[in-house]
């Protein structure tokens, strides 16, 4: 289809098509389906990608402009799987239906596109993930800074932030968006997302227009009372944002009832490198499972679940916060585990997604199921609210308990209107409650005595014709009749009419039967408009109750929430950790809370280990053996302290935090290929962010760094990372090596001390021990490590010989005077080199680092 049709040219197609192109061209980046009868139509290009993406029959059916149509169809009623499929895809949809009465049109039967979807405006259950928000993000940038906003449009929450360019990778990965919006002029220079991009005209990104819709539509002089102050990027970001969900939906937003803006340094700074490594939600291979999510996800509601993500995703730097929620936690466990936690996760269950259902009810999308579900669990919010048990020991549970109040009007309103068991869809019927509506009673009770009716009639006609096998029966083709079989069509009565005749029996109507057939069928079309009619009504009348039922949705995901917290808790023996304003990070006893699941699930017990950091001891050097325990011990700190900063209780004997502001890591090996970027250069970039915003309040993981490269240049640059953090950035710093070299770094600066993860060797095998210890490590078991994984015995043989020589030699050399032969001479006292060396006491070395002390020295002289 060309990309523009002139009057001429669309004149010489069919009416139908005629309307077709007419919605295209409003919306040509997107498939459109046609509503024709009981099918949903693609025609030209559409139906061919339809036909690839979905599977299904690409056909040319009849002309138009004297040319062949492409076409595929499909149901009507399967039309939501096929939806689904393409969100999936990003590919975004409209639907064009039918909105005239077929029966009066003189031409083609009216259509209007009614409904858009696209992979960031989902609000349908039948979509959406039931445990993952779906977010439309939109940008606007000017120079090095950035607005962002953002919509949740299945809840209604509308979020404005401000931040540097340089932090966008790490919002991308934050808020994970399904669809970004961004301005015509902005097509490049923007990181890596997977959201579907949508380019807008550049005057939607205007901040003085978007603060007036805005306002406007919260009936607000100014967003002044949302503490929108000087966002000028953000707000013209959520102007384009508004105006493009107010598009799709062709509904007022009027689930959209809050502003929330967000400010850099609410939430611990986690960079996109971190969320990955620490696997929150999503594994380093990209599935769900196992995670930390995955592992304390016991909620009981869709909600709680999304609340839940939420939260592992945003710890708090105000921690005030997660002592509240800890303090909740405590108070639903209980004594010795007896709190309410479980009876509490038990009434939760089975409770309806309310945050959701108010958002089609704003919408005028809900379904009968969707209220019949808020009906049913609204009435429940009575036995809810006693087993939270607020009592005054968590301020928090008296907060939550105090927004589950039972909304009485809505509920009235939902009983007397709602069927107890509706249909599943409005056109169908059977939705609205006997004794709501006079009017459709009477329509209904018609129907309802039709089969008495046509019993009593059939039984009169039998006697008056004398036909004992006459019938009287109906079907939806030919309605109401009379069948007669052959052999008695003489005996049939002078007002009897043929309506059909079949191989072995006439089919007949009658004065009387055409009457009642007239009344009946009119009183199914006029019961069907009619609950239509009062379907409309019901939804504008619950408009009003949205707030609240928003206000009960976030009450309800909250304490599903820390319900899961507390059964965590006390399943996995997690304990309450303490928050202190001293520089101070210490764990006792800690673990890893998935790798310790998982070995539990093989029978195995994992080995706790503590952790002390503090302002005399900033940096931890760790050595040991590969498959030693290193990146579980440096990982279990991290998600120890993020499961703090959530409110959750964390896997742990004992833990005390001070300030924390940041988490980040150096964990692991994978390149870019798609940004040609080695394994090398991601290794780099990733610590050079590390080294730029790190501070003395963040907690820094670097596993490895510099193996990438060549032995010199990796010691060397390990060497300078670890001693920029020391310096510098003063951080909380958990770095491993297998470097040896760098354990000396604890000899210069005293806030560094070596500690290790050792190995035993039995026999042939390695037996790993996971127990943190003071000091280095003696050796990493490198090549013991290859044997267990399957190694062939000759290549492990070969490599055993090859390090036995290059020691030797390494050793050897140190006693070669040609190291020495044009050395200057050595510097004057005083020199910290030299000064370390005499006070250094030689009887405590072994002869590994009596050699490695040689070395040194050596290269010393001859530098």
């Amino acid at each position: 289809m060309p990309p523009a049709i002139t009057a001429a040219e669309l004149a010489a197609h069919t009416p139908v098509m005629q309307q077709w192109l007419r919605a295209k061209a409003d919306h040509a980046d997107k498939l459109l389906f046609f509503r024709m009868g009981d099918f949903y139509e693609l025609f030209y290009d559409d139906a061919q990608q339809a036909a690839r993406l979905l599977d299904i029959t690409l056909t040319a059916r009849g002309q138009s402009a004297g040319k062949p149509i492409a076409m595929a169809g499909i149901p009507y009623h399967a039309v939501d799987g096929y939806l689904a499929k393409l969100v999936k895809l990003g590919v975004s949809v409209a639907i064009c239906e039918q909105i005239g009465d077929p029966a009066l049109a003189k031409g083609p039967v009216e259509r209007a596109v009614t409904r858009i979807v696209t992979p960031g405006t989902l609000t349908d259950a039948n979509l959406l993930d039931d445990k993952t928000d779906s977010l439309l993000l939109a940008l606007c940038i000017d120079r090095q800074r950035t607005g962002l906003a953002w919509l949740n449009l299945a809840s209604g929450d509308l979020r404005l932030l401000e931040t540097s360019l340089d932090a966008l990778p790490e919002q991308f990965e934050r808020l994970r968006p399904a669809e970004l919006l961004l301005p015509d002029a902005l097509r490049s220079g923007l990181p890596e997302t997977r959201a579907v991009t949508q380019h807008l005209p550049d005057w939607h990104f205007d901040g003085r227009a978007a603060a007036h819709a805005l306002a406007e539509h919260f009936g607000t002089r100014d967003l002044g009372g949302f503490g929108v102050q000087d966002e000028e990027l953000a707000l013209a970001a959520a102007g384009a944002l508004y105006r493009y969900a107010q598009a799709t939906q062709r509904e007022a937003l009027a689930h959209l009832t809050q502003l929330t803006v967000e400010h850099e340094g609410s939430f611990l700074r986690l960079d996109a490198a971190t969320r990955r490594n620490l696997e929150i939600s999503e594994t380093l291979r990209g599935e769900p499972a196992p995670t930390l999510l995955s592992l304390l996800d016991t909620c009981a509601t869709s909600m709680g679940s999304r609340w839940l993500r939420h939260c592992l995703h945003h710890p708090l730097t105000d921690r005030g916060i997660p002592q509240a929620r800890q303090a909740a936690v405590a108070a639903l466990i209980g004594d010795a585990g007896r709190g309410p936690h479980a009876a509490l996760a038990t009434a939760l269950s089975g409770f309806a997604d309310i945050d959701r259902i108010a958002a089609r009810i704003a919408l005028k999308s809900a379904r009968p199921r969707d209220l019949s579900s808020l009906r049913d669990s609204l009435v429940r919010l009575g036995d809810i609210r006693a087993r939270v048990g607020a009592d005054g020991t968590a301020v928090r549970l008296d907060e939550l308990a105090a927004a589950l109040g039972t909304p009485q009007a809505c509920v009235e309103l939902l009983m007397q209107a709602v069927a107890p068991e509706p249909g599943a869809l409005i056109r169908d019927g059977g939705v609205i409650a006997p004794g709501y509506n006079a009017d459709l009673d009477e329509l209904r009770a018609i129907q309802d005595n039709c089969g008495a009716f046509l019993i009593e009639l059939e039984a009169r006609e039998r006697t008056r014709s004398g036909i004992a096998s006459l019938k009287v029966e109906f079907n939806k083709v030919h309605g109401f009749y009379i069948e007669v079989t052959h052999a008695n069509v003489e005996k049939i009565p002078e007002d009897y009419r043929r309506r059909q005749t079949l191989k072995n029996a006439e089919r007949y109507i009658t004065p009387e039967l055409k009457a009642f057939e007239d009344k009946a069928l009119s009183a199914n079309e006029r019961a069907l408009a009619l609950e239509r009619q009062l379907w409309d009504e019901l939804l504008g009348a619950l408009a009003i109750h949205i707030p609240l039922l928003q206000r009960i949705a976030r009450a309800i995901a909250e304490l599903d929430g820390l319900t899961a917290f507390a059964c965590a808790a006390v399943r996995h023996d997690y304990r309450q950790p303490e928050f202190c304003e001293e520089a101070a990070l210490e764990i006792e006893g800690g673990r890893h809370p998935v790798v310790e699941r998982q070995l539990v699930a093989q029978s195995a017990s994992f080995i706790a280990n503590d952790m002390r950091l503090s302002a005399a001891r900033r940096m931890l050097l760790i050595t040991g053996p590969n498959m030693g325990g290193k990146s579980t011990y440096m990982r279990q700190a991290a998600l120890i302290v993020l499961l703090a900063h959530c409110g959750s209780f964390v896997p742990a004997r004992r833990c005390r935090l001070g300030p924390v502001d940041a988490i980040y890591t150096r964990i692991g090996a994978s390149d870019d290929l798609a940004s040609g970027r080695s394994t090398f250069m991601v290794e780099m970039t990733e610590a050079a962010a590390i080294l730029n915003g790190a501070t003395d309040k963040s907690l820094v993981l670097m596993d490895e760094i510099g193996r990438g490269t060549s032995t010199f240049d990796g010691v060397a640059l390990a060497f300078a990372i670890a001693r920029h953090l020391v310096e510098k950035n003063r951080a909380w710093t958990l770095f491993s090596t297998h470097y040896f070299e760098l354990t000396r770094l604890a000899q210069d600066y005293p806030v560094c001390a070596n500690v290790h993860l050792d190995a035993v060797e039995h026999g042939h095998k390695i037996v790993f021990l996971h127990a943190v210890e003071e000091g280095p490590a003696s050796q990493s078991y490198g090549v013991q490590v290859a044997a267990l994984a399957g190694m062939p015995p000759a290549v492990v043989r070969e490599a055993k010989r090859r390090l036995a020589l290059l020691e030797n030699r390494e050793a050897g050399s140190l006693l070669q005077p040609d190291l020495f032969a044009s050395a200057p001479p050595l510097p004057e006292p005083p020199h910290p080199a030299l000064d370390a060396l005499r006070d250094l006491n030689c009887d405590e070395l072994s002869p590994r680092e009596a050699l490695d002390t040689l070395y040194r020295l050596a290269r010393l002289a001859k530098d």
